[in-house]
């Protein structure tokens, strides 16, 4: 499995990125040193897709084929694709703030801790769907672990398209997030036009 491991802060410097929206709390103190040159359409276009990439922790393929399936939705390609994005399951435990990071969700996920609708879940990339029950498996629930989660994301806000009870480390999807419910920085109409060429 192909995994980035470019240091987060190294990367998020790179493209001009806030730790924060991929919930790390640390902060650089070094100084980008970038040549005062001005970057081309394509450049532009480029950054705001390996922003998108590098926030949800998607790779080019499956990144892709994220877009071709927005394309094929009915509205706006760029907002089709970023309620895709939004609604991996990674994103949404991480929404949550059952993990303290994307990568954390996904481990999560990874290690069959997540039920989708009383069923076990184990893929990262699974889109919910509006009315799918998300909890945290009854015997994990007791985790020291997501004690310490709970109290690190204490307090992170949910967004409005999601209906928590953190208590019993279980939440409702009430619909999906539309572009504006969607606090990430990235220009979806440069994704699109990039991959319009």
């Amino acid at each position: 499995m192909a995994v980035d491991r470019t240091p987060v802060l190294k990367r998020c410097r790179s493209l001009g990125l806030d730790p924060v929206y991929l919930g790390i709390d640390k902060k650089s103190n070094r100084e980008l040193k970038r040549a005062n040159r001005k970057m081309s359409e394509y450049g532009l276009q480029l950054r705001e897709k390996q922003k998108a990439k590098f926030i949800y922790g998607v790779l080019e393929k499956p990144f892709r084929n994220y877009y071709k399936k927005a394309e094929r939705m009915p509205g706006m390609t760029g907002a089709n694709l970023m309620t895709m994005l939004e609604s991996r399951l990674d994103n949404v435990i991480f929404r949550l703030g059952f993990a303290r990071t994307r990568k954390e969700a996904r481990q999560i996920v990874d290690h069959k801790h997540v039920l989708v609708n009383g069923k076990q879940v184990n893929i990262p990339s699974y889109l919910v769907k509006a009315g799918d029950t998300v909890e945290i498996k009854e015997k994990c629930k007791g985790f020291q672990r997501y004690k310490e989660i709970l109290e690190a994301t204490n307090g992170r806000l949910v967004p409005d398209w999601l209906d928590v009870d953190t208590e019993n480390l279980k939440a409702t999807v009430k619909e999906l997030p539309a572009r504006e419910a969607i606090d990430v920085p990235v220009n979806e109409m440069l994704i699109v036009e990039l991959y319009s060429k």
